[in-house]
C-alpha cells in the first residue's frame, strides 16, 4: 500500500486539517454515521445476551489465532478436497502477481469484482491494469467511487462521503445509457446501476472477491451483502479468485453462527443482512481458486498488543462513533481502512517509516467510544497507546518524555517540582513558545495552583 494511497502525501493531522473546512463532506458524513449509529442501537439493545454474544466473538477470534497455522492448514486441505486450488501470497506484490497470471490465463481482459477490501489494500486495480486487464466493482458505494474517480471513505459504506446529488452527477458523466433525465432519487439511482451492472455480470468470465469469513473445516467461505450483486459475481463466472487475508478464519461452522447475529447489527443496523453466500471449492462448471494473504499480518500477530485488531470483523462500527473520523473523514487516514481501527491496522501492516503511517495512532481523542461498540471488543485506545510508544519522536519530545520521567519517577523529585512551579506559576504564559507552541494552539495552559495538594494535605494533617 502506498503512503499516498489518496493522492493526500501530508500526515494525518495535515490531511484532516483540509477535510475539515469541506463543509459539505462533514454534513454528509454527520447525517450518515448518525443515522447508521441510531439503528445499531436499537438492534443491538433487542438482544439480552448482546455482551456474551460479544464475548463469544472475542473468544473465537482469540482461539483462531492462537492456532492460526494449523487452521490454515485444515482450510487448504478442505478446500482442495472440494476442488478449489490454493495459492499463499506472503505479501501485496505475490498476491497481485498470482491474480495476474490467473486471469491471464483465461485469455480475458476483464474481471467483476466484489467484496475486495483486501484487493484494495494491495492495489490489485492498478497491477490488474499494468497487464492490460480492467477491473469493474459491482458492489453499489464501490461503484460509485470507481466512476467517480475517487477513492473509499469508509469501510461498509465507500461512499459515505458523497451525497445523492453528486452521485447522480457522476453516473450521468461517466455511465454509458444512463438517460439525461435521470433524477437523485434512490431507486432511480439504484435501477441505472442495476442495469449497467447486469451486463458487466452476463459478459464477465472472470470474478474476483473477498470474503467475511473462511469456515476451517469445511472449506467454505462466506460473503455478507445488501445488494444481491456479491451473489451474480460469485455465481456467474466461469473463473472464481478469491482474495482473503488470513485472519478471516473460522475453526467451524458453530462459530459462525455467532458472528452472523454481530456482524449485520454492528454494520448495518439490521438483525440479519439480506444476502448471505457460501460456497465451497469448485461448484459445477467453475474454475475455483483461494489466494490466502499475508501482507503484514504474522508481523502484527506476533505483536502481544497489537494482534487484538486482527480480530476485525470490519462492521465500521468504530466508524460510525468515532468524533475525529466524522469531523476529517476517511480520505485523511490515507488508508484503505479508516476510522479508529485504520489507525491501529494500518500502521502494524504498513509499518511506521512513512510521516503519515507514524501519525495514524495519534489521530484519535482516546474516548473510548470505539471499543464500547466493538462487537469483538478490540481494545483500540490500548493499541493506540502501544502505538504511540512505538512512533518516532523528534528528539526534543523525547527529551522532555525523559524530563517528565525523571521528575515523575520520584516522590521527592516531584513535590520539589510542584512547589518551584508554585511559585513560577505568573510567569507561566498562556501560549508556549517554540516547538511548544503547537500544544497550545488548541488549548490553555491549566492555571497552576499556589499550592500542590501534596502540601495542602500534609500542612492539615490529612484533615479535610
Amino acid at each position: 500500500m502506498s503512503a499516498t494511497f489518496l493522492g493526500m502525501p501530508g500526515n494525518f493531522p495535515q490531511n484532516a486539517a483540509k477535510a475539515v473546512q469541506d463543509s459539505q463532506l462533514r454534513f454528509n458524513l454527520r447525517k450518515a454515521t448518525h443515522t447508521i449509529r441510531g439503528k445499531r442501537a436499537g438492534v443491538v439493545g433487542e438482544l439480552p445476551d448482546w455482551a456474551e454474544l460479544r464475548e463469544a466473538g472475542k473468544a473465537i477470534k482469540d482461539h483462531t489465532l492462537r492456532h492460526l497455522d494449523r487452521y490454515l492448514i485444515q482450510l487448504e486441505e478442505a478446500v482442495r478436497r472440494a476442488g478449489g486450488t490454493v495459492h499463499w501470497a506472503r505479501d501485496a506484490d505475490e498476491a497481485n502477481r498470482i491474480v495476474g497470471d490467473l486471469v491471464a490465463a483465461t485469455g480475458e481482459t476483464e474481471v467483476v469484482k466484489v467484496k475486495s477490501m483486501a484487493t484494495q489494500e494491495i492495489g490489485l486495480n492498478e497491477a490488474l491494469a499494468r497487464r492490460g486487464i480492467t477491473a469493474y466493482e459491482t458492489d453499489l458505494a464501490e461503484l460509485i467511487v470507481q466512476l467517480g474517480d475517487d477513492f473509499p471513505s469508509h469501510i461498509l459504506v465507500p461512499a459515505i462521503h458523497r451525497n445523492r446529488s453528486e452521485i447522480r452527477e457522476i453516473f450521468l458523466d461517466r455511465m454509458p445509457g444512463v438517460p439525461a433525465d435521470l433524477t437523485d432519487e434512490p431507486r432511480a439511482l439504484a435501477e441505472a446501476a442495476r442495469l449497467h451492472l447486469r451486463e458487466r455480470f452476463l459478459r464477465s468470465k472472470v470474478a474476483v472477491s473477498g470474503a467475511n469469513f473462511m469456515i476451517a473445516e469445511t472449506g467454505t467461505l462466506v460473503v455478507l451483502e445488501s445488494e444481491g450483486n456479491g451473489r451474480m459475481c460469485l455465481t456467474l463466472p466461469e473463473t472464481l479468485i478469491s482474495v482473503v487475508g488470513i485472519e478471516k478464519l473460522l475453526p467451524s461452522w458453530r462459530d459462525l453462527e455467532v458472528f452472523l447475529q454481530l456482524l449485520p447489527r454492528s454494520s448495518t443496523g439490521e438483525r440479519m443482512n439480506p444476502y448471505t453466500s457460501t460456497w465451497t471449492g469448485a461448484t459445477e462448471g467453475q474454475d475455483f481458486h483461494l489466494v490466502l494473504l499475508d501482507n503484514g499480518r504474522t508481523d502484527v500477530l506476533a505483536d502481544e498488543v497489537g494482534r487484538q485488531a486482527l480480530r476485525c470483523i470490519r462492521c465500521s462500527a468504530c466508524l460510525n462513533v468515532c468524533p475525529v473520523y466524522e469531523r476529517a473523514g476517511g480520505h485523511a487516514y490515507g488508508s484503505v481502512y479508516p476510522g479508529p481501527i485504520g489507525a491501529i491496522l494500518t500502521p502494524q501492516l504498513r509499518g511506521m517509516s512513512s510521516d503519515l503511517d507514524a501519525s495514524l495512532p495519534f489521530a484519535s481523542s482516546l474516548c473510548g467510544a470505539c471499543l464500547e461498540v466493538c462487537p469483538v471488543a478490540i481494545d483500540i485506545p490500548e493499541v493506540l497507546v502501544d502505538l504511540r510508544a512505538k512512533a518516532p519522536h523528534a528528539a526534543a519530545e523525547r527529551v522532555g518524555m525523559k524530563a517528565a520521567g525523571w521528575v515523575l519517577g520520584d516522590q521527592a523529585r516531584l513535590a520539589r517540582a510542584q512547589r518551584l512551579a508554585g511559585k513560577l506559576r505568573r510567569l507561566v504564559p498562556k501560549r508556549l513558545p517554540g516547538p511548544l507552541s503547537a500544544w497550545t494552539d488548541t488549548r490553555d495552559v491549566p492555571d497552576i495552583p499556589e499550592e500542590s495538594f501534596r502540601d495542602w494535605w500534609e500542612r492539615n494533617d490529612g484533615r479535610a
